[in-house]
């Protein structure tokens, strides 16, 4: 199951966001949206997947910690891996757990048994996380950045695009897999075509060159609309033909996955790996 927390490209009453929980303890990008789940709840996230450093995927990251550090450390859990890029994770112990903007908690409440750790991954890393298979994609950004796709097994995969702009990597990989869902950002309108090209960010006009890469039909969730964005950036994309079911993503959306059989795991096409060393 794939709840999602948000879906905005910023903040503002009733938008949230980007973060999507899978199940109860895989957390997908870490944006506003993770602050209406209840403590019980954070307290079950053992996993973080980051997509890339920008604040609204990440900023929730630091907040969770705090929150659930006394009791993660009662039930005696360990620390929450967060999994990204080496490079997303210098961001964030530079920029946010460096005890300026906020308190290092990979060291605390102890060093020995801290309330983070990170683990680094590359594009094309299959990770292995509570049952579930989860293959890191390539994303084209602003930032070094990724995707992640979750392995539902015979219905298909459910992909989530992360922060793009044009992408050809991506669809090359897609081309081998059967996409049952995809999680797609269209951040601005056309009107705004110039700046989502600066910003690495796909508009309605680039939105439909990208579709037209991925084939099958597929059910098509749009994401990271800027609010107040709504109305506009789908009326863009109805203007053209797909065969692809095209829908804008709301928070609190949920979508069925199936876990893939265990003897599925053999067949990856990356490296499989349960976690990574420690930077």
């Amino acid at each position: 199951m794939i709840r999602v927390l948000g879906c905005s490209g910023a903040i503002a009453a009733g938008c949230r966001t980007t973060a999507f929980l899978l199940d109860d303890s895989i957390l997908i990008d870490a944006g506003t949206g993770v602050g209406d789940l209840s403590l019980d709840e954070l307290a079950r996230i053992d996993h973080i997947l980051i997509s890339h450093s920008h604040l609204d995927h990440v900023l929730s990251i630091a907040l969770l910690a705090d929150s659930v550090m006394r009791a993660r450390a009662a039930q005696r859990r360990g620390p929450i891996a967060v999994h990204a890029l080496p490079e997303t994770i210098d961001a964030l112990r530079r920029h946010i757990f460096n005890g300026v903007i906020w308190p290092d908690f990979t060291r605390l409440p102890t060093a020995e048994a801290p309330a983070l750790r990170f683990e680094p991954f590359a594009v094309g890393d299959q990770l292995s996380l509570d049952g579930h298979r989860i293959e890191v994609l390539s994303a084209a950004h602003t930032v070094p950045a990724v995707g992640f796709a979750v392995d539902g097994g015979e219905p298909g995969w459910w992909v989530y695009t992360g922060d793009t702009g044009p992408n050809p990597a991506l669809w090359e990989r897609l081309a081998t897999m059967k996409v049952a869902h995809l999680v797609i950002e269209t951040a601005f309108s056309d009107d705004e075509r110039r700046l989502a090209q600066l910003s690495r960010h796909l508009c309605p006009t680039s939105l439909r060159e990208e579709l037209s890469q991925l084939g099958g039909s597929a059910e098509v969730y749009i994401t990271h609309i800027k609010p107040g964005e709504l109305h506009a950036v789908m009326a863009g994309i109805a203007r053209f033909e797909s065969p692809h079911r095209i829908h804008a993503l709301q928070a609190g959306q949920r979508i069925e996955l199936a876990r893939a059989p265990a003897d599925d795991f053999r067949q990856s096409a990356g490296p499989l790996v349960s976690s990574a060393n420690n930077l």
